[in-house]
C-alpha cells in the first residue's frame, strides 16, 4: 500500500471522480493549502558481489566520496542512483525544510539494505521486482523523513529511470518508466504555401533544398500500474513496442519523402514529437499507457509532447 500524501495539500473533491474516469485511474489533482517546495537529494551507490560487498562496514570502506558512490565499486558492481524528493515548507528561521543528512541517513539505512538483499536473492535465482522495491522503499522512508517523501526516482542506466510518486491509499500504485532511443533521419523545413523568401527567412539553413540530417533521441515515459504481485511493464516489452512502432519506420529515412505523416506536414521537432506520440500510443502494452514523449533534435533542443487527457506534471 502506498504511503499517505505529504503534508501541505489536499485532494480537490470534485476533481477526484472526474479525473479517475477521464484518465482511467489517474491520481486526483492536488490542491496546495500552503506554499510548498521540493528538495531532492541523489544517493549514488554500488551493489557489489557478495565477495566484495562492504556496504555495512564503514571501517573497511569509509565514506570518503559519496559524490561518486558509496559503497564504491569493487569487482564488477551494479551502480545505481536514487533521487529522493521531499515536499514541505522551509523553516522561516533556519531556511531549512529538511536536513539533507537526514535524507542520506534514511536512504542508506532503509533502502540500501533492501536493495542489497534483493541483489543477493537474484544471485540465487530469485528475480527481483524493481517496482516492488520502490514501493517498499517509499514505505520505509516516510516515517524516517516525517512523511514528506513526494517521489523516488531510481536510475537503472544512463538512459533508464523508474519513478514512483506518493498517492492516496485507495489509488492503484504505478511507476513511471522512462527509456531513451535514437534514430537517424533527414528532413527539410519548408512550407509550400509560403514563398521561397518567406521559407528562407523563417527556417534559414534548415530550408536547404537538399535537406539535412539529425541523430534524434527519443525519451518515452510510460505510466505503468503495479499489480498485486508487484509487477509492472518490463523495459524489454517497452523496447519492443517502440522499436516496432517508431524506430523501424523512421530510422534512416527522409521524413519529408518516406513518412506519410509528413507528406503535407512540416517535419519540425514539434511535429515530430507529436507524430511519434500518435505512432506509439496505441502500441504500449496494456494496462500501461503513454504519459509523455520527448524528442531531442540536438543536444540543446528538445520538445516534449503530452497527448489529450494527460495531466502535465506539477
Amino acid at each position: 500500500m502506498m504511503a499517505t500524501l505529504a503534508p501541505g495539500f489536499v485532494l480537490e473533491p470534485n476533481e477526484t471522480h472526474r479525473r479517475r474516469i477521464r484518465h482511467g485511474g489517474r491520481s486526483p489533482r492536488r490542491i496546495y493549502t500552503q506554499p510548498m517546495l521540493e528538495l531532492s537529494r541523489t544517493i549514488r551507490f554500488c551493489l557489489n558481489t557478495e565477495a566484495n560487498n562492504t556496504w555495512a562496514d564503514e571501517s573497511r570502506t569509509p565514506r570518503h566520496n559519496t559524490y561518486a558512490a558509496w559503497p564504491p565499486p569493487a569487482g564488477l558492481p551494479r551502480y545505481y542512483e536514487l533521487k529522493v524528493t521531499c515536499r514541505g515548507a522551509a523553516d522561516p528561521t533556519t531556511g531549512y525544510f529538511i536536513n539533507i543528512k537526514q535524507i542520506d541517513t534514511a536512504a542508506r539505512g532503509q533502502v540500501l539494505p533492501l536493495f542489497w538483499e534483493a541483489a543477493k536473492q537474484e544471485q540465487h535465482g530469485q528475480p527481483a521486482s524493481t517496482a516492488s522495491l520502490l514501493l517498499e522503499s517509499i514505505r520505509r522512508l516516510q516515517p524516517a523523513l516525517n512523511d514528506t517523501v513526494a517521489s523516488l526516482e531510481l536510475r537503472l542506466t544512463p538512459f533508464t529511470t523508474l519513478t514512483i510518486r506518493t498517492q492516496p491509499d485507495d489509488t492503484m500504485p504505478y511507476v513511471l518508466l522512462k527509456q531513451r532511443y535514437e534514430f537517424s533521419a533527414a528532413h527539410r523545413l519548408h512550407v509550400p504555401s509560403l514563398s521561397d523568401e518567406e521559407n528562407q527567412r523563417t527556417f534559414g539553413k534548415c530550408n536547404n533544398p537538399a535537406g539535412h540530417g539529425h541523430n534524434y533521441v527519443v525519451e518515452v515515459a510510460v505510466r505503468c500500474p503495479v499489480d498485486e504481485h508487484g509487477h509492472a511493464l518490463s523495459v524489454g516489452a517497452l523496447d519492443r513496442a517502440v522499436d516496432e512502432a517508431v524506430i523501424e519506420k523512421l530510422d534512416h529515412t527522409n521524413l519529408n519523402v518516406d513518412v506519410d505523416a509528413f507528406a503535407d506536414r512540416n517535419p519540425s521537432v514539434e511535429h515530430i514529437a507529436e507524430t511519434v506520440w500518435h505512432m506509439l500510443a496505441d502500441h504500449i502494452p496494456s494496462p500501461a499507457e503513454l504519459d509523455e514523449l520527448s524528442v531531442w533534435e540536438t543536444g540543446k533542443t528538445v520538445c516534449t509532447f503530452r497527448g489529450p487527457g494527460v495531466t502535465p506534471p506539477r
